[in-house]
């Protein structure tokens, strides 16, 4: 390739990256075409190395970086855009191709035809392919269906029932007569007492505490559900992140930002271990440890994401689990295995939370996050119930 041609190249291979879901910008244009300075261009193999390194920021993003490379790199002296995009992508193509295939120039579907006066038929589409996306899974998903299932979730909105706190606010119609305030009010009356005052009792949402695992088997999740910590945070207060793979790392304040790609490219630099094995037993151990004290209190919920597929088997979960159980009001653990018809607790790992789990949850697509919102603005079941 000459290095004419080197750069509206590159810049279109950003385009298909940002299509994708990948966060490429001109920054990252910049430094790959800075990169590729350095590398002889007939080295594919530091071509990419190059290229990787410059417009990848994440872990999540390197299997749709290669799947990107292979396709639009496949021969450096072709004309740009050298495929057919009229054939459709194989079903057979992992997710992750399938979605740098979709992102494609020229990949797009056709614009649809002008609007007919009967407007009924299309109406229904709209609401079909609605009901479609909230059925899809989110590992199945291409490109633009998980660009809009995020769009979905930031509009998401997760209440909790209120709870009383041990605090009171003056109130003229509490149920609570204030002595001390009458007494106060009655001294600046020359002693006479002219009303009673009153107070209610301060009612509050309840901490939420997300504890996320983002290990290898649960990398295509962690992902868009990440997406959905994000939006808890930034809607309520008293939200604590945490994630967890081989050891625990706190991402609250990382998740505070209101742009969700500068939050989350403070995540990947103080996440040392995603997409690596699991100790879930470990993680839940040093948190009761470290933090439960602190984000724990007046009731608090706890969602627990994760397969339950523990690397270290299952060593010292059941105490974990139950430790935390007893610590906060409700703890429900949200399990993508459970989209399965036939899932069956066999894993060590699951057998050894289930007993300990106040609920029980599927977490794999639109759907199962709606019926979460609307579980947790109902009020709790008993201790010890799982769905």
């Amino acid at each position: 390739m000459s290095e004419g041609a080197l750069a509206p190249n590159l810049i279109a291979f950003g385009r298909v990256l940002r299509r994708a879901g990948v966060p490429v910008g001109p920054a990252e244009t910049l430094g790959a075409a800075e990169a590729l300075g350095h590398v002889p261009l007939a080295d594919r193999a530091a071509f990419r190395a190059a290229l990787r390194a410059t417009m990848i920021h994440r872990r999540e993003h390197f299997e749709v970086f290669d799947a990107a490379f292979d396709l639009f790199w496949r021969n450096p002296e072709a004309p740009l855009g050298a495929f057919n995009p009229d054939e459709p992508p194989p079903e057979s193509l992992p997710p992750a191709a399938r979605r740098v295939s979709d992102a494609m120039p020229g990949a797009s579907p056709p614009a649809p035809p002008a609007a007919e006066p009967e407007t009924r038929e299309g109406a229904a589409l709209a609401v079909s392919e609605r009901e479609r996306l909230a059925r899809l899974d989110f590992e199945s998903m291409t490109a633009e269906e998980l660009a809009e299932a995020k769009r979905e979730i930031r509009r998401l909105v997760l209440p909790l029932a209120e709870r009383p706190t041990r605090r009171f606010r003056p109130d003229p119609s509490g149920p609570r007569t204030d002595l001390r305030a009458t007494i106060r009010a009655s001294m600046r009356m020359g002693g006479e007492i002219a009303s009673i005052s009153r107070r209610r009792r301060v009612t509050q949402p309840p901490p939420l505490v997300l504890l996320c695992d983002v290990s290898g088997s649960m990398a295509h999740y962690a992902q868009i559900l990440l997406h959905f910590l994000h939006a808890v945070a930034n809607h309520r207060a008293r939200v604590h992140s945490f994630v967890f793979g081989t050891r625990l790392t706190n991402i609250t304040r990382a998740l505070r930002n209101r742009d969700p790609e500068v939050a989350f490219q403070a995540v990947s630099h103080i996440l040392p271990d995603w997409s690596g094995g699991t100790r879930i037993g470990e993680a839940l151990d040093r948190f009761n440890r470290l933090w439960a004290r602190r984000v724990l209190g007046q009731g608090a919920v706890v969602l627990l994401i994760t397969d339950g597929l523990d690397r270290g088997g299952a060593e010292g979960l059941s105490e974990a689990a139950e430790r935390l159980s007893h610590s906060c009001r409700r703890l429900i653990w949200l399990n993508p295995l459970l989209r399965y018809a036939g899932f069956q607790p066999r894993a060590a790992g699951i057998r050894a939370l289930l007993p300990h789990v106040h609920e029980h949850r599927q977490v794999h697509n639109l759907n199962s996050l709606r019926a979460l919102v609307a579980t947790l603005s109902a009020p709790a079941p008993n201790r010890g119930g799982s769905a």
